[in-house]
């Protein structure tokens, strides 16, 4: 199983009776499982039913959802007020004309206002059982559309993830071979250091000189925190291995990683070793970073 990333995009649309309607929904990262809905007036109780398949469906991210709804166009039917055609009759023939006064006519009578109604057979789209059960299956191939599109993603951020750790392996073998880690190495720095300071004035004993080397190396010693941090590799590559939402378990390596690093630098007693510190920082910071798009 691969991981998925929080962030993805889908949109299912169709046409049911006289209305054409649309699914869309956008997530992005998050700590948590958020999923905020808008519907048109009257289909709100779709609305929670397609949110609660969703928040079954995925396991962090924040998302939006939207259903926009619009009716066919089409002519428009009349209706003729019978009440109204016939009261106005009534009181036209009870009228008295003038001899130079025709009668009303009917386009005359028809064209009264209130006689002649559109006919608005419109009702609540959800009452409309055909485009609620449509509403409905266009959320099942939304939430597929939208896992596809978040496996899609998660796919290329593994490679990214993947190359952060193996650089993470190289800086640590880098460290691990470092010349200036070897207690040789911190003697003659130390009897460099204390040349200086007694200026050919003075010479320490020989073995004392070394087991204050040894002492150094000891407190300076990063074997630990070498092998921690190839632990820490070793276990986020299974985590991409193992797939699915991991994202919260591969947030508290980046952690752990962090904090190695950070004990190394402290612990460095080299410029090489230093620099090869900050590097690590760098690429886990890089590393943590895209932690944060995966579910």
């Amino acid at each position: 199983m691969a991981i998925a990333s929080m962030t993805g995009f889908a949109r299912e649309a169709g046409i049911t009776g006289s209305y054409q309607w649309a699914w869309e929904i956008k997530t992005v990262n998050g700590r948590g499982l958020e999923i905020r809905v808008r519907t048109p007036s009257g289909l709100d109780a779709v609305g929670e039913d397609a949110r609660g398949q969703i928040m079954k469906a995925l396991t962090r991210g924040q998302g939006q959802l939207n259903l926009s709804l619009a009716r066919a166009s089409s002519a428009p039917k009349l209706r003729v007020n019978q009440d109204v055609l016939q009261s106005l009759l009534e009181a036209v023939g009870g009228l008295s004309l003038p001899a130079n006064v025709q009668p009303a006519s009917l386009d005359g009578l028809l064209s009264v206002r209130g006689v002649v109604e559109l006919d608005d057979d419109a009702v609540d789209p959800g009452q409309d059982e055909a485009l609620v059960q449509a509403l409905k299956a266009g959320v099942g191939s939304l939430i597929e559309a939208l896992k596809t599109a978040r496996r899609t993603e998660g796919q290329a951020l593994g490679g990214v993830l993947g190359q952060h750790l193996d650089l993470v392996a190289r800086l640590v073998d880098e460290a691990d071979a470092a010349p200036a880690r070897r207690p040789e190495a911190i003697r003659l720095r130390l009897e460099a250091q204390i040349d200086q300071i007694l200026e050919g004035k003075s010479t320490l004993d020989p073995a004392r000189l070394h087991q204050e080397a040894v002492l150094i190396a000891a407190r300076a010693d990063i074997r630990e925190e070498l092998d921690r941090l190839r632990a820490h590799v070793d276990a986020a590559r299974g985590l991409l291995q193992e797939g699915g939402p991991v994202g919260r378990r591969l947030d508290f390596l980046a952690q752990e990683f962090g904090r190695e690093a950070n004990t190394l630098c402290a612990k460095a007693n080299d410029v090489s070793l230093s620099r090869i510190g900050l590097d690590l920082k760098a690429v886990i910071e890089q590393f943590r970073e895209q932690v944060q798009n995966v579910e």
